[in-house]
């Protein structure tokens, strides 16, 4: 039976928050913490451990000597497997507890926790499980008197940094793969929502992984920092801002040339073309790619382009698809936004809507909505030049900014005049238009009559330009945390 607002508050009741960090095995208090706070109820949840160098010292140490002593990277990939699928088995035995965790955290809606956030975290966990035993070297062609080879070794010892719009998703999205391949890692989840990552490190106990081999160091930027300038990590991998992106391959490469991947912000163009062949469900999933998740998505179709043609239908349909967006108590199930993930964010998009209301033109929304004592803001719509900052700078909020215009051509250019490169959409019941625009546009991912349409493992997700390099999810993130050696052979 589906469970109700008073079930789920009762069970929030009864949660013991553990906010300790997880180092060689085992939880830890450090000499420092921090408040973490319920976004909905301006509530404190727990007090979490704040990181520092010491902290980031004995965890680097104990990652390396797991690395070291090869008693994760040496085991069979059999037995890898095993212990991941486990992990992905308890994930989804615990999904209530994790989906109120990430809820309490991020103030996002509880069906969206449980149904996206925990069951695609398993899902990942499963696929990259899956896929270690598949993974294949190469025996390559050369002389006759030689063998050649190349294999795929593990990086070593690997820091995933994450943030705190879907924290227990994004760090599947990191830790399967890199676990997968044999490496250490220690996560770093956001201050803003660290219980998820805190709960799983015991889970992954519980499943068999070893000690040393995930670690997770809850604290502010400063810990970020420590791990992208440490001589002994071999490898970082971040998912955040554009600005502390360029910070972290700053550090690695003053460091040790430590290998970097980034998946950073975005300002994703969705485009809804005259002979789209449903307007009103384009206008229904465009509502959602910007109002879903409170808009706190790096993926956020942020930017509509509506062709003149059908301009005034559309906005006919997208504003009444935005009032399924009123903000409501994320423990409600019927719930589809919740609360903005802390008062510093809260006042950011604030600002933003007032430069909204000065420079474009206001069509409804943005104001703060008095449920409980949270942080609230319905969805704001603008109508705007591509030229105006809303339109061009990341809201990270639920901000939709329209664009009108004329031809396929021109929407391509306003989609394309942009730092970013993340992700962008086509709406057309032409497949010619579909094919070229898509090939148009300098995004890492394209969606077609659809938006963020992206739950499948198979499929690469990262950007392009300043929305970072390397690709999470798919085979492909597989090669973010390995290193090929070629070995050749002379024979006699």
């Amino acid at each position: 039976m589906a469970k109700t607002q008073q079930d789920w508050s009762a069970l929030a009741a009864q949660l013991q928050f553990e906010g300790r960090a997880f180092i060689d095995g085992a939880y830890c208090q450090t000499a420092n913490t921090f408040p973490c706070i319920n976004p909905a109820t301006q509530q404190v949840l727990a007090a979490v451990s704040l990181c520092t160098d010491i902290e980031v010292n004995t965890a680097v140490r104990a990652a390396r000597a797991a690395f070291n002593d090869q008693r994760w990277a040496g085991l069979a990939p059999a037995a890898r497997k095993s212990i991941l699928l486990r992990l992905a088995a308890l994930i989804r035995e615990h999904a209530d507890t994790l989906a109120l965790l990430e809820t309490l955290d991020t103030g996002k809606p509880i069906s969206d926790a449980l149904a996206v956030d925990i069951a695609g975290s398993a899902y990942c966990m499963q696929w990259f499980a899956e896929a270690i035993d598949k993974v294949a070297g190469e025996v390559v062609p050369v002389a006759g008197n030689m063998l050649g080879m190349v294999t795929r070794e593990p990086v070593g010892v690997v820091a995933a940094v994450v943030p705190w719009n879907f924290p227990l998703l994004m760090s599947s999205w990191k830790i399967a793969p890199a676990l997968a391949m044999g490496n250490s890692v220690i996560l770093k989840p956001s201050e803003k929502s660290p219980l998820t990552a805190i709960y799983i490190a015991a889970l992954a106990k519980t499943a068999g992984l070893p000690d040393g081999v995930l670690q997770v160091l809850p604290g502010a930027a400063e810990t970020g920092r420590l791990l992208a300038e440490h001589l002994d990590v071999d490898c970082i991998t971040f998912t955040g801002s554009t600005a502390v992106g360029k910070a972290i391959m700053q550090a690695a490469a003053q460091s040790n040339l430590k290998r970097v991947w980034l998946e950073l912000g975005g300002k994703s163009a969705n485009i809804i073309l005259a002979d789209c062949a449903d307007v009103s469900a384009a206008a229904a999933a465009a509502a959602g790619g910007i109002f879903y998740n409170q808009g706190e998505m790096c993926s956020a179709g942020s930017r509509v382009l509506v062709q003149r043609a059908i301009y005034s239908e559309f906005m006919a349909a997208l504003q009444a698809a935005a009032k399924d967006y009123a903000p409501t108590n994320p423990l409600d199930p019927a719930s589809k936004m919740g609360a903005i993930v802390d008062q510093i964010q809260y006042q950011k998009v604030l600002a933003w809507i007032d430069i909204g209301k000065q420079e474009a033109e206001w069509l409804g929304g943005g104001e703060a909505a008095h449920v409980a004592t949270g942080w609230f803001i319905t969805p704001a719509i603008f109508k705007a030049s591509p030229s105006a900052r809303i339109a061009r700078e990341e809201i990270f909020g639920p901000v939709c900014t329209v664009i009108v215009f004329d031809t396929p051509d021109e929407a391509i250019a306003i989609a394309n005049e942009s730092e970013y490169g993340l992700a962008a959409a086509v709406w057309t019941r032409d497949l010619n238009t579909a094919h070229r625009m898509a090939k148009q546009l300098r995004a890492g991912t394209v969606w077609i009559n659809c938006y963020d349409e992206g739950g499948d493992m198979n499929l690469p997700f990262g950007g392009y330009k300043q929305s970072g390099n390397g690709r999470d999810k798919s085979l492909h993130a597989l090669e973010k945390y390995t290193e090929l050696k070629s070995t050749l052979i002379k024979l006699s």
